[in-house]
Protein backbone atom coordinates (compact mmCIF):
# COMPACT_ATOMS: atom_id res chain seq x y z
CA UNK A 1 0.00 0.00 0.00
CA UNK A 2 1.44 3.15 -0.70
CA UNK A 3 1.37 5.95 1.26
CA UNK A 4 -0.50 8.96 1.13
CA UNK A 5 0.97 12.04 -1.21
CA UNK A 6 2.67 13.93 2.29
CA UNK A 7 1.81 17.84 2.12
CA UNK A 8 4.31 20.95 3.31
CA UNK A 9 3.18 23.71 5.00
CA UNK A 10 4.82 26.45 7.61
CA UNK A 11 4.40 25.07 11.13
CA UNK A 12 5.00 26.65 14.31
CA UNK A 13 8.39 26.47 16.34
CA UNK A 14 6.49 24.66 18.96
CA UNK A 15 5.33 22.27 16.30
CA UNK A 16 8.46 21.88 15.33
CA UNK A 17 10.15 21.35 18.57
CA UNK A 18 7.41 18.96 19.84
CA UNK A 19 8.46 16.67 16.46
CA UNK A 20 12.15 17.02 17.65
CA UNK A 21 11.29 15.93 20.95
CA UNK A 22 9.23 12.72 19.70
CA UNK A 23 11.98 11.97 17.65
CA UNK A 24 14.24 11.73 20.49
CA UNK A 25 12.15 9.93 22.85
CA UNK A 26 12.09 7.39 19.95
CA UNK A 27 15.84 6.92 19.80
CA UNK A 28 15.92 9.29 16.47
CA UNK A 29 18.15 13.01 16.53
CA UNK A 30 18.48 15.77 14.13
CA UNK A 31 21.16 18.38 13.88
CA UNK A 32 21.33 21.33 15.90
CA UNK A 33 21.05 23.16 12.60
CA UNK A 34 17.97 22.23 12.01
CA UNK A 35 16.11 23.12 15.54
CA UNK A 36 14.02 25.91 15.94
CA UNK A 37 16.40 27.85 18.03
CA UNK A 38 18.92 28.04 14.81
CA UNK A 39 16.82 30.33 13.60
CA UNK A 40 17.17 32.97 16.28
CA UNK A 41 20.99 32.42 16.37
CA UNK A 42 21.03 33.45 12.37
CA UNK A 43 19.59 36.18 12.78
CA UNK A 44 20.66 37.46 9.56
CA UNK A 45 18.00 35.35 7.25
CA UNK A 46 14.85 35.12 7.13
CA UNK A 47 13.48 31.99 8.62
CA UNK A 48 10.35 29.40 8.08
CA UNK A 49 9.52 26.03 10.27
CA UNK A 50 7.87 23.47 7.76
CA UNK A 51 6.10 20.15 8.23
CA UNK A 52 5.43 17.57 6.41
CA UNK A 53 1.94 16.08 7.04
CA UNK A 54 0.22 13.00 5.95
CA UNK A 55 -3.13 12.17 6.99
CA UNK A 56 -2.96 14.86 9.19
CA UNK A 57 0.15 13.61 11.09
CA UNK A 58 3.54 15.48 10.88
CA UNK A 59 5.73 13.09 9.41
CA UNK A 60 8.73 15.22 9.10
CA UNK A 61 9.89 18.86 10.01
CA UNK A 62 12.54 21.87 8.53
CA UNK A 63 14.15 24.86 9.33
CA UNK A 64 14.52 27.09 6.17
CA UNK A 65 16.48 29.85 6.27
CA UNK A 66 15.79 32.34 2.93
CA UNK A 67 18.50 34.90 2.19
CA UNK A 68 17.54 37.49 -0.69
CA UNK A 69 19.17 38.68 -3.43
CA UNK A 70 20.52 42.31 -3.45
CA UNK A 71 17.53 44.51 -4.77
CA UNK A 72 15.43 41.63 -5.32
CA UNK A 73 12.27 40.71 -3.48
CA UNK A 74 13.88 36.74 -4.31
CA UNK A 75 15.52 34.44 -2.00
CA UNK A 76 17.74 31.30 -1.80
CA UNK A 77 16.40 28.85 0.28
CA UNK A 78 18.74 26.93 3.05
CA UNK A 79 18.08 23.68 4.59
CA UNK A 80 21.96 23.23 6.45
CA UNK A 81 21.99 19.46 7.46
CA UNK A 82 18.15 18.85 7.11
CA UNK A 83 14.92 18.64 6.22
CA UNK A 84 14.33 15.99 9.13
CA UNK A 85 12.77 13.09 7.05
CA UNK A 86 12.86 9.38 6.81
CA UNK A 87 15.67 8.88 4.13
CA UNK A 88 15.19 5.61 3.96
CA UNK A 89 11.96 5.25 1.88
CA UNK A 90 12.45 4.39 -1.76
CA UNK A 91 11.45 7.62 -3.66
CA UNK A 92 12.47 10.90 -1.63
CA UNK A 93 11.09 12.43 -4.82
CA UNK A 94 7.46 11.60 -2.67
CA UNK A 95 8.81 14.58 0.00
CA UNK A 96 11.09 16.85 -1.53
CA UNK A 97 8.30 18.11 -4.60
CA UNK A 98 6.00 19.53 -2.12
CA UNK A 99 8.59 20.61 -0.23
CA UNK A 100 9.78 22.56 -3.74
CA UNK A 101 6.38 23.82 -3.84
CA UNK A 102 6.12 25.30 -1.03
CA UNK A 103 9.60 27.14 -1.11
CA UNK A 104 8.85 28.28 -4.87
CA UNK A 105 5.51 30.01 -3.28
CA UNK A 106 7.69 31.69 -0.74
CA UNK A 107 9.72 33.32 -3.37
CA UNK A 108 12.77 31.09 -3.40
CA UNK A 109 14.32 31.26 -6.87
CA UNK A 110 16.79 27.65 -5.86
CA UNK A 111 16.97 25.47 -2.98
CA UNK A 112 20.18 24.01 -0.87
CA UNK A 113 20.07 21.54 1.37
CA UNK A 114 22.07 19.22 3.19
CA UNK A 115 20.43 15.31 3.72
CA UNK A 116 21.71 14.30 7.32
CA UNK A 117 22.18 11.06 5.45
CA UNK A 118 25.50 8.73 5.53
CA UNK A 119 27.00 7.69 2.06
CA UNK A 120 30.51 5.99 3.71
CA UNK A 121 32.42 5.66 6.59
CA UNK A 122 36.04 4.58 7.41
CA UNK A 123 37.19 3.45 10.78
CA UNK A 124 39.83 5.07 12.55
CA UNK A 125 42.65 2.10 11.80
CA UNK A 126 41.81 2.85 7.99
CA UNK A 127 42.02 6.26 8.33
CA UNK A 128 45.67 5.76 9.95
CA UNK A 129 46.80 3.65 7.67
CA UNK A 130 45.95 5.90 4.77
CA UNK A 131 47.67 9.13 6.41
CA UNK A 132 50.54 6.75 6.37
CA UNK A 133 50.57 5.42 3.14
CA UNK A 134 52.55 7.71 0.64
CA UNK A 135 50.66 6.47 -2.32
CA UNK A 136 46.84 7.95 -0.52
CA UNK A 137 46.05 11.40 -0.78
CA UNK A 138 42.10 11.58 -0.01
CA UNK A 139 39.73 9.42 1.66
CA UNK A 140 38.11 8.74 -1.04
CA UNK A 141 41.09 6.44 -2.48
CA UNK A 142 40.51 4.36 0.49
CA UNK A 143 38.25 1.54 0.38
CA UNK A 144 35.45 2.65 3.05
CA UNK A 145 34.83 0.48 5.85
CA UNK A 146 31.38 0.70 5.44
CA UNK A 147 29.34 1.59 2.68
CA UNK A 148 25.36 3.14 2.73
CA UNK A 149 22.64 1.55 0.51
CA UNK A 150 20.47 3.91 1.53
CA UNK A 151 23.26 7.00 0.82
CA UNK A 152 23.58 5.43 -2.49
CA UNK A 153 20.05 5.44 -3.34
CA UNK A 154 19.44 9.26 -2.11
CA UNK A 155 22.20 10.53 -4.01
CA UNK A 156 21.27 8.41 -7.08
CA UNK A 157 17.48 10.21 -6.82
CA UNK A 158 18.66 13.60 -6.44
CA UNK A 159 20.65 13.25 -9.52
CA UNK A 160 17.57 11.93 -11.46
CA UNK A 161 14.92 14.92 -9.70
CA UNK A 162 17.36 17.97 -11.16
CA UNK A 163 19.66 18.73 -7.83
CA UNK A 164 23.00 19.49 -7.97
CA UNK A 165 25.99 18.61 -5.89
CA UNK A 166 27.82 21.29 -4.41
CA UNK A 167 32.03 21.23 -3.92
CA UNK A 168 32.95 20.69 -0.56
CA UNK A 169 34.94 23.70 -0.51
CA UNK A 170 32.34 25.97 -2.36
CA UNK A 171 32.17 29.66 -1.32
CA UNK A 172 28.76 29.66 0.23
CA UNK A 173 29.14 31.02 3.28
CA UNK A 174 26.69 28.91 5.61
CA UNK A 175 28.18 25.59 3.65
CA UNK A 176 28.20 22.38 6.12
CA UNK A 177 30.95 19.79 6.01
CA UNK A 178 30.69 17.00 3.98
CA UNK A 179 33.02 15.09 5.99
CA UNK A 180 32.83 14.35 9.87
CA UNK A 181 34.41 12.84 12.50
CA UNK A 182 32.05 10.61 14.80
CA UNK A 183 32.88 8.90 18.02
CA UNK A 184 30.36 6.22 18.33
CA UNK A 185 29.67 5.92 22.00
CA UNK A 186 27.32 2.50 21.54
CA UNK A 187 28.67 -0.76 21.07
CA UNK A 188 27.32 -2.99 17.71
CA UNK A 189 24.81 -4.17 19.76
CA UNK A 190 23.37 -1.02 20.94
CA UNK A 191 24.58 -1.11 24.64
CA UNK A 192 26.31 1.70 26.00
CA UNK A 193 30.11 1.91 25.96
CA UNK A 194 31.73 2.42 29.81
CA UNK A 195 34.25 5.07 29.79
CA UNK A 196 36.63 2.16 30.30
CA UNK A 197 35.96 0.92 27.02
CA UNK A 198 35.90 4.60 24.84
CA UNK A 199 39.20 5.27 26.82
CA UNK A 200 40.58 1.73 25.63
CA UNK A 201 39.89 2.84 22.07
CA UNK A 202 41.88 5.27 21.84
CA UNK A 203 45.11 5.90 21.02
CA UNK A 204 48.30 5.87 22.94
CA UNK A 205 48.95 9.51 22.62
CA UNK A 206 45.73 10.27 23.66
CA UNK A 207 45.53 8.56 27.02
CA UNK A 208 48.90 9.77 27.83
CA UNK A 209 47.90 13.09 27.07
CA UNK A 210 44.77 12.50 29.52
CA UNK A 211 46.64 11.28 31.93
CA UNK A 212 49.54 14.20 31.90
CA UNK A 213 46.70 16.76 31.46
CA UNK A 214 45.22 14.82 35.20
CA UNK A 215 48.77 15.03 36.89
CA UNK A 216 49.35 18.50 36.12
CA UNK A 217 46.13 19.63 37.95
CA UNK A 218 44.30 20.75 35.11
CA UNK A 219 40.11 20.89 35.92
CA UNK A 220 37.42 21.77 33.53
CA UNK A 221 34.20 23.14 35.21
CA UNK A 222 31.13 24.22 33.12
CA UNK A 223 30.74 28.02 32.47
CA UNK A 224 27.68 30.13 32.23
CA UNK A 225 27.22 33.18 29.94
CA UNK A 226 29.23 35.25 32.20
CA UNK A 227 32.16 33.29 31.02
CA UNK A 228 31.50 33.91 27.25
CA UNK A 229 33.95 36.91 26.94
CA UNK A 230 36.86 34.78 28.77
CA UNK A 231 36.30 31.86 26.41
CA UNK A 232 35.64 34.59 23.28
CA UNK A 233 39.48 36.02 24.14
CA UNK A 234 41.09 32.47 23.69
CA UNK A 235 39.12 31.87 20.36
CA UNK A 236 39.94 34.87 18.95
CA UNK A 237 43.61 33.98 19.84
CA UNK A 238 43.09 30.53 18.36
CA UNK A 239 41.58 32.43 15.51
CA UNK A 240 44.68 34.61 14.69
CA UNK A 241 47.29 31.43 15.29
CA UNK A 242 45.69 29.05 12.98
CA UNK A 243 44.78 31.60 10.63
CA UNK A 244 40.55 32.37 10.31
CA UNK A 245 38.35 34.77 11.09
CA UNK A 246 36.72 34.31 14.61
CA UNK A 247 32.99 35.05 14.87
CA UNK A 248 31.78 37.64 17.16
CA UNK A 249 31.12 37.74 20.80
CA UNK A 250 27.39 38.92 20.29
CA UNK A 251 27.50 35.49 18.15
CA UNK A 252 27.79 33.23 20.95
CA UNK A 253 25.63 35.41 23.45
CA UNK A 254 23.16 34.86 20.78
CA UNK A 255 23.84 31.19 20.41
CA UNK A 256 23.55 30.43 24.28
CA UNK A 257 20.56 32.47 24.73
CA UNK A 258 18.65 30.94 22.08
CA UNK A 259 19.65 27.04 22.65
CA UNK A 260 19.38 27.31 26.09
CA UNK A 261 16.14 29.04 25.53
CA UNK A 262 14.87 26.05 23.96
CA UNK A 263 16.12 23.09 26.13
CA UNK A 264 18.12 23.38 29.22
CA UNK A 265 21.03 21.43 28.47
CA UNK A 266 20.64 22.13 24.79
CA UNK A 267 24.24 23.58 25.12
CA UNK A 268 27.51 23.62 27.41
CA UNK A 269 30.35 25.80 27.41
CA UNK A 270 33.91 23.93 29.22
CA UNK A 271 36.57 25.64 30.75
CA UNK A 272 39.96 24.00 31.10
CA UNK A 273 42.12 25.79 33.86
CA UNK A 274 45.29 25.38 35.15
CA UNK A 275 46.91 27.15 38.29
CA UNK A 276 44.45 29.89 37.38
CA UNK A 277 44.78 30.14 33.75
CA UNK A 278 42.39 29.29 30.77
CA UNK A 279 44.14 26.92 28.61
CA UNK A 280 41.23 25.58 26.47
CA UNK A 281 37.59 26.02 26.24
CA UNK A 282 34.58 24.78 23.75
CA UNK A 283 31.08 24.50 22.80
CA UNK A 284 29.06 21.26 23.40
CA UNK A 285 25.32 21.33 21.80
CA UNK A 286 23.17 18.21 22.28
CA UNK A 287 19.93 16.66 20.87
CA UNK A 288 18.59 13.75 21.18
CA UNK A 289 21.23 10.94 21.38
CA UNK A 290 23.67 13.07 19.17
CA UNK A 291 26.22 15.51 20.84
CA UNK A 292 28.81 17.65 18.84
CA UNK A 293 31.82 19.31 19.35
CA UNK A 294 31.08 22.99 17.84
CA UNK A 295 33.50 25.08 18.91
CA UNK A 296 36.65 25.02 20.42
CA UNK A 297 39.91 27.00 21.68
CA UNK A 298 43.69 26.49 23.15
CA UNK A 299 46.89 29.00 24.50
CA UNK A 300 49.57 28.91 22.98
CA UNK A 301 50.90 28.60 26.08
CA UNK A 302 51.56 25.81 29.03
CA UNK A 303 50.59 23.40 26.07
CA UNK A 304 52.52 21.00 27.55
CA UNK A 305 49.79 20.29 30.59
CA UNK A 306 47.02 18.71 27.58
CA UNK A 307 44.41 21.03 28.23
CA UNK A 308 42.41 20.38 24.95
CA UNK A 309 42.73 16.60 25.14
CA UNK A 310 41.47 17.44 28.98
CA UNK A 311 38.63 19.44 27.46
CA UNK A 312 37.55 16.86 25.00
CA UNK A 313 37.59 14.00 27.54
CA UNK A 314 35.80 16.09 29.99
CA UNK A 315 32.85 16.17 27.06
CA UNK A 316 32.69 12.36 25.94
CA UNK A 317 32.19 11.65 29.84
CA UNK A 318 29.31 13.63 30.01
CA UNK A 319 27.61 12.57 26.68
CA UNK A 320 28.46 8.65 28.07
CA UNK A 321 26.36 10.09 30.96
CA UNK A 322 23.65 11.85 28.91
CA UNK A 323 23.22 8.62 27.39
CA UNK A 324 24.40 9.65 24.06
CA UNK A 325 24.49 7.59 21.12
CA UNK A 326 27.72 9.54 19.39
CA UNK A 327 30.08 12.23 20.25
CA UNK A 328 30.69 14.22 17.19
CA UNK A 329 33.51 16.19 16.41
CA UNK A 330 32.60 18.19 13.47
CA UNK A 331 34.03 18.47 10.10
CA UNK A 332 37.44 17.17 8.73
CA UNK A 333 38.60 17.97 5.21
CA UNK A 334 39.01 14.37 3.25
CA UNK A 335 43.08 15.00 2.42
CA UNK A 336 45.55 12.38 4.05
CA UNK A 337 48.61 13.79 2.32
CA UNK A 338 51.10 14.14 4.77
CA UNK A 339 52.30 17.26 3.76
CA UNK A 340 48.76 18.94 3.95
CA UNK A 341 48.21 21.14 6.63
CA UNK A 342 44.82 19.85 7.25
CA UNK A 343 46.21 15.79 8.42
CA UNK A 344 46.96 17.39 11.66
CA UNK A 345 43.24 17.92 12.54
CA UNK A 346 42.30 14.54 10.69
CA UNK A 347 44.95 12.72 13.24
CA UNK A 348 43.78 14.77 16.41
CA UNK A 349 40.54 13.22 15.85
CA UNK A 350 41.83 10.04 14.70
CA UNK A 351 43.13 9.40 17.79
CA UNK A 352 40.17 9.09 19.65
CA UNK A 353 39.60 5.96 18.07
CA UNK A 354 35.91 7.20 16.06
CA UNK A 355 35.45 6.73 12.28
CA UNK A 356 35.48 9.18 9.39
CA UNK A 357 31.57 9.77 8.12
CA UNK A 358 31.23 10.80 4.74
CA UNK A 359 27.27 12.60 4.26
CA UNK A 360 25.77 12.97 0.82
CA UNK A 361 26.54 16.56 1.05
CA UNK A 362 25.15 19.86 0.30
CA UNK A 363 22.57 19.84 -3.37
CA UNK A 364 21.27 22.72 -5.27
CA UNK A 365 17.63 22.77 -6.93
CA UNK A 366 18.00 26.10 -9.40
CA UNK A 367 13.94 27.06 -9.66
CA UNK A 368 14.84 30.20 -11.60
CA UNK A 369 17.86 29.33 -13.55
CA UNK A 370 19.11 33.19 -14.11
CA UNK A 371 18.69 34.46 -11.08
CA UNK A 372 20.61 31.20 -9.96
CA UNK A 373 23.43 31.77 -12.30
CA UNK A 374 23.26 35.56 -11.20
CA UNK A 375 23.45 34.35 -7.45
CA UNK A 376 26.47 31.78 -8.24
CA UNK A 377 28.51 34.80 -9.37
CA UNK A 378 27.43 37.03 -6.78
CA UNK A 379 29.01 34.84 -4.20
CA UNK A 380 32.33 33.93 -6.07
CA UNK A 381 32.69 37.66 -6.18
CA UNK A 382 32.16 38.08 -2.86
CA UNK A 383 34.89 35.05 -2.10
CA UNK A 384 37.47 36.59 -4.52
CA UNK A 385 37.34 33.83 -6.63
Amino acid sequence: MSLPAPTVRTITAAEHLGFLRELAAKGGSASFLQTPAWGEVKSEWRRESVGWEVDGELRGVGLVLYRRLPRLRRSLAYLPEGPVLDWSGEDVGAWLEPMVRHLRRAGAFGIRMGPPVVVRRWDAAAVKAGVADPGVHRLGELPPTERSADGARVVSRLRELGWRRQAVDGGFAAGQPQYNFWLPLRAGDGSPRSEADVLAGMNQQWRRNIKKAEKAGVTVRHGGPEDLPAFHALYAHTAERDGFTPRPLGYFRTMFTALLAEEPDRVRLYLAEHEGDLVAATVWVRVGGHTWYSYGASSSDKREVRGSNAVQWAMVRDALDAGADVYDLRGITDTLDADDPHVGLVQFKVGTGGEAVEYAGEWDLPLSRLLYRGFTLYLRRRSGR
